[in-house]
């Protein structure tokens, strides 16, 4: 289970996240704080944090964009069951670094023909998987990905311990 504690400072919203562990020499080390200004829109509702701070002296991975392939290659056609393939993909990525989803700082996800329809599926996804530890994250709508059939990509910067 993760601890959260919130600060208010000068307007900001100061979340600071990390999951407790007896048997972890110092805890600290590990723990992303979260802002989200109160004078901006708050985008948690939406499965994003304003910011993400990383600790000092962390060790910092990068994953490579992750498509809705599954383990044969294969793509459906259909965006939902990409998505959610390329966040199962992003979590075994995180796995072989023995990372978990609140270690992610920051997400970039690439949606072909991006529409707002789109958001319902993407904003489940992330809540599925990071709970409320949301990371930073942009969208970036693009015409097209590496593999023509491919409709999503998402990439993380992560915080090893």
């Amino acid at each position: 289970m993760s601890r959260t504690k919130q600060l208010l400072i000068g307007g900001l919203i100061i979340m600071t996240m990390g999951v407790p562990n007896a048997t972890t020499a110092n805890e600290n080390d590990l723990k992303l704080t979260i802002v989200n200004p109160q004078n901006l829109y708050d985008p948690s509702p939406n499965g994003y944090s304003t910011a993400v701070i990383v600790p000092a002296n962390a060790r910092v991975a990068y994953i490579s964009g992750q498509g809705g392939q599954d383990g044969t290659g294969a793509l459906s056609p259909d965006f939902a069951v990409q998505v959610k393939q390329a966040y199962a993909n992003l979590r075994t990525a995180l796995d072989a670094l023995r990372a978990r989803p609140d270690q992610v700082a920051k997400l970039t996800v690439f949606v072909v023909d991006h529409d707002m329809s789109n958001l319902e599926v993407l904003t489940r996804n992330v809540k599925e998987m990071f709970g409320e530890a949301l990371p930073a994250q942009t969208l970036i709508p693009v015409p097209k990905l590496a593999i023509d059939p491919m409709l999503f990509e998402v990439e993380a910067v992560v915080v090893l311990d």
